[in-house]
């Protein structure tokens, strides 16, 4: 039966990011199909655990700062040391600074682009030394509108987030011989805290509004069935692909 190809029992998922907005919804997701799960977060897991027991899955994390790329690989080796073997790796999480371009500092370029883009890369090469072991691995990135547009005012997320569309493409095209896919998913505008001020700008929450086609700001549960989907036998011949989740916001 075809929904057989999207369960995930027995599979085990690190998420990073998990505990708020984006992160956790995709958490609970891939719980819910029948994966456990080990979290990566900055501070304290929150709520995650508890949701993601209550569905019936396992979870287990670490905190860690996503900020310094060295501990990628401890996290990777953490995840096996718990679990004994990995399957899925959910790089989600993201920071994001907000400057005119003119007045843009060093620190945050850095920043964003240690977060955005130079720990997923470590995250998803620790992963795949594992997942080659296995002949199989399925890697997610989290990309973004401003993968494909310039945006304003944030030159270091927009940098990262087209670096993410373009990195998937390159670790799918050398990895898939190996059994793994790598590929992304591009949420539109969501409501989680990296949109809160443009939610609370009266003139830019209408024009992004006016903007798009469904009519309405997506949440955490629409990016659900995209990453369940990618994470699944299901989705095992689609490779290097960005999965915009946009309330048709890139067709208009």
């Amino acid at each position: 039966m075809i929904l057989d190809d999207f369960k995930l029992t027995g599979k085990v998922a690190i998420v990073t990011g998990c505990n708020t907005g984006l992160g956790q919804g995709m958490a609970c997701a891939l719980a819910e199909a029948g994966a456990d799960i080990f979290g990566v977060y900055r501070s304290t897991p929150g709520e995650t655990p508890a949701m993601i027991r209550k569905c019936g899955g396992r979870f287990e994390g670490i905190q860690a700062d996503l900020s310094v790329p060295a501990n990628a690989e401890n996290i990777i080796n953490q995840a096996v040391n718990t679990y004994k073997h990995i399957d899925i790796l959910v790089n989600n999480a993201g920071i994001i600074r907000r400057e005119d371009s003119i007045a843009f500092s060093e620190k945050d370029w850095d920043d964003v682009l240690n977060t955005n883009l130079k720990s997923l890369f470590f995250l998803s090469q620790a992963a795949a030394k594992h997942f080659i072991a296995q002949n199989s691995g399925r890697i997610i990135n989290i990309a973004s509108m401003l993968s494909y547009q310039g945006g304003i005012r944030v030159p270091s997320y927009t940098a990262s987030k087209s670096a993410v569309k373009g990195l998937t493409m390159t670790l799918a095209n050398e990895w898939a011989q190996h059994g793994i896919t790598v590929n992304a998913i591009a949420p539109g505008y969501i409501e989680t805290n990296n949109t809160v001020a443009l939610r609370a700008d009266e003139k830019r929450n209408a024009a992004i509004l006016e903007r798009i086609p469904a009519g309405r700001w997506g949440t955490p549960d629409d990016i659900k069935g995209a990453v369940v989907f990618l994470a699944s036998k299901a989705a095992e011949y689609i490779n290097g692909f960005t999965l915009a989740v946009d309330g048709g916001w890139l067709a208009r």
